[in-house]
């Protein structure tokens, strides 16, 4: 069996992180990031499901993530994943945004799934130069080319890309951000909410895409990926974002992820930065 090789590397010029995935075979569960993720398919085959869209991606697909929108893949043969991706923090998108257009506005893109030359183009050197560490400037002309393009081709207002909620669900969401750390029962989203517990799973996966507990997983996720990043340990970020235990905590973050929490937090032991600008 093909041995899986996960690498992630910050770039504190470019303040963005630069990750590689091959030889996947597992599964990614219906999540969301805090940051835009713009990836590619070097090889394989899998489902993608965004947006409560299916789609088949393969060899050269790109892939537009926006902060908060929900997605899974799974395979859909007996071969393994080859992923290159780009997490961009919404700060850093601002002032890339606001170099490429002159409004410091967070952009929307039109489409997440895309087969485009020109993107690939620039998305590939990008990709290459980062994970290799380099220092030309050239990593700078691909990154800005690269935004160009796509809100060129596919840019739209990043309100369009937010889809409409009902104020109780927006409630339920706030709700669990604050209190990720304590143990959540259902009964008490719905006293917050004022729904009823199928009204309310119902209603809130048709809007965010995910249900109320993945929602508070994936929550509780994003805080301990911010914890790790400044050096806490496996087991406190665990108590310190509400999770059982270190091997619940585990098992969630590397489905989540891709990367154990430990492997994690030795990218910014190795690569200290503000953590922030994820």
């Amino acid at each position: 069996m093909r041995k899986e090789i996960r690498t992630v590397v910050y770039d504190e010029a470019l303040r963005v992180e630069a990750y590689r995935f091959e030889g996947i075979v597992q599964p990614f569960p219906n999540h969301f990031h805090e940051h835009y993720v713009i990836g590619f398919v070097e090889n394989g085959e899998r489902c993608l499901t965004c947006r409560n869209r299916d789609y088949m991606i393969g060899r050269g697909t790109v892939l537009l993530f926006h902060p908060g929108e929900n997605h899974a893949c799974v395979q859909t043969d007996d071969g393994t994943l080859d992923y290159r991706g780009l997490n961009i923090g919404r700060e850093v998108m601002l002032d890339l945004a606001e170099e490429v257009t002159g409004k410091r506005e967070l952009p929307g893109f039109s489409e997440n799934v895309i087969k485009d030359a020109e993107v690939i183009g620039c998305l590939r050197p990008l990709h290459e130069m980062v994970m290799n560490g380099s220092s030309d400037f050239g990593k700078e002309e691909y990154l800005l080319l690269l935004l160009s393009c796509l809100i060129q081709n596919y840019g739209q207002p990043f309100a369009q890309c937010i889809p409409e909620c009902r104020e109780e669900i927006e409630k339920a969401c706030r709700w669990m951000e604050r209190r990720f750390a304590e143990r959540v029962c259902l009964d008490q989203i719905c006293c917050e909410t004022g729904l009823g517990k199928s009204t309310l799973l119902r209603a809130f996966t048709k809007s965010k895409g995910i249900t109320p507990y993945r929602y508070l997983e994936t929550v509780r996720i994003n805080e301990a990926k911010k914890l790790l990043a400044k050096g806490t340990s496996p087991l406190d970020a665990a108590i310190r974002t509400g999770f059982s235990d270190q091997s619940h905590f585990t098992n969630y973050f590397t489905s989540f992820i891709g990367l154990t929490p430990g492997v994690y937090r030795e990218i910014f032991l190795k690569n200290p930065f503000d953590s922030e600008t994820l």
